[in-house]
């Protein structure tokens, strides 16, 4: 062992140790990155205070701890929330949750240019409903947009109900026949991802791309491009797409990744090989460049989802946001560069002690 000198020693005293202490506290301090606030829309049939969509947001917590969840809703009221997914202008829904959580006072957390930036989780119709979130309200920035079992390139018939959910029966019952009419197309909410393909062109129909209240819309299918939409889903860092292996509630369940399917034949055709991604009508192409979009695969039917897979995703893709992109929050460092990081944390203390060690000439811990 190396012998220290008397006056060594005394600098080793408890008080000297914690005045030092004191005087690094007193440094220019940041303090611990905060995870972004986390948006969650719920799917057909659920509602915002449900238990299952809950316990989502406890497992967000526990992987980034402070993180804030925002449970979108239409309704404070939980059972009117459910009726909101089946009954509804999905164009006046979206615009109703954007003045929303502009007034959450725990969300407004924006930066100097008055961005609220924010990630998001899309379950099932909830996925796209995001999405057409994303590219229509001004002042939101989302970094990471994950989906689970949504249909992002609509559906190609409509869910099978439940024999008591009278909801839902009452809504399929206005669809019949009368999909494209303006009543239905503004009033039922499963209706407006609706999308029927011309069986010798495999192209869209025409009543779709005149009358389709939503998915056309926000798939940039029509003629004019919507540019913010472009630049908006462009901007994304990720744009994380889940599809479920046995998934036979979304049909086709390849509309999770944007494909395309032949009803009659059943072929698909991948998005990068669609008309859509080689002119980019939507960013896709733009945000794939940088390696910005990810396709991924859940076990199970539609929206039975494992706790395990969704800690996984929210401990890759949630969270602080990094030093490595532009206006984000720099990593911790050591009490040499002005920054005290947590006290708790043990691999601090043993830099700590390092640093003090050589500060002193000390070659050996006592």
């Amino acid at each position: 062992m190396t012998a220290l000198h008397p006056d060594t020693m005394r600098l080793l005293t408890l008080p000297s140790l914690l005045a030092l202490l004191a005087l690094t506290s007193a440094l220019p301090a940041n303090a611990p990155p905060k995870p972004l606030p986390l948006l969650v829309w719920h799917g057909l049939g659920d509602k915002y205070d449900a238990e299952g969509l809950r316990s989502t947001g406890t497992i967000a917590k526990k992987v980034h701890p402070g993180t804030y969840v925002y449970y979108i809703r239409l309704d404070e009221d939980g059972s009117s929330d459910r009726t909101a997914t089946f009954f509804g202008n999905v164009t006046t829904q979206i615009e109703q949750v954007c003045q929303d959580i502009k007034q959450d006072p725990q969300l407004f957390n924006v930066d100097g240019e008055g961005t609220l930036r924010v990630d998001a989780l899309g379950f099932s119709q909830g996925g796209q409903f995001l999405r057409g979130l994303v590219e229509r309200c001004d002042g939101l920035s989302v970094r990471s947009l994950v989906t689970f079992g949504s249909q992002h390139n609509g559906i190609a018939q409509f869910q099978i109900c439940g024999d008591y959910d009278f909801v839902c029966k009452g809504a399929s019952a206005l669809i019949k026949g009368n999909a494209w009419t303006d009543t239905v197309q503004n009033r039922v909410v499963p209706a407006q991802y609706y999308r029927t393909l011309n069986d010798s062109t495999g192209l869209p129909t025409d009543g779709y791309l005149e009358h389709s209240n939503f998915i056309a819309d926000i798939n940039n299918e029509r003629h004019v491009k919507n540019e913010t939409y472009v630049a908006k889903i462009a901007a994304l860092e990720k744009f994380v797409m889940f599809v479920f292996e046995d998934d036979t509630t979304a049909i086709p369940k390849e509309s999770g990744w944007f494909a395309e399917v032949n009803a009659t034949s059943g072929d698909v055709t991948p998005l990068r090989n669609r008309t859509m991604y080689t002119e980019d009508w939507l960013g896709l192409k733009k945000l794939d460049e940088k390696n910005g979009l990810v396709f991924k695969t859940a076990p199970g039917a539609h929206m039975e989802l494992k706790q395990a897979v969704l800690a996984d995703t929210f401990r890759e893709y949630f969270g602080p946001e990094t030093a490595a992109k532009p206006g984000m929050v720099q990593p911790l460092g050591s009490y040499a560069s002005g920054v005290v990081p947590s006290l708790q944390d043990p691999s601090w203390w043993a830099g700590w002690a390092h640093e003090l060690q050589q500060a002193m000439g000390v070659r050996e811990y006592l």
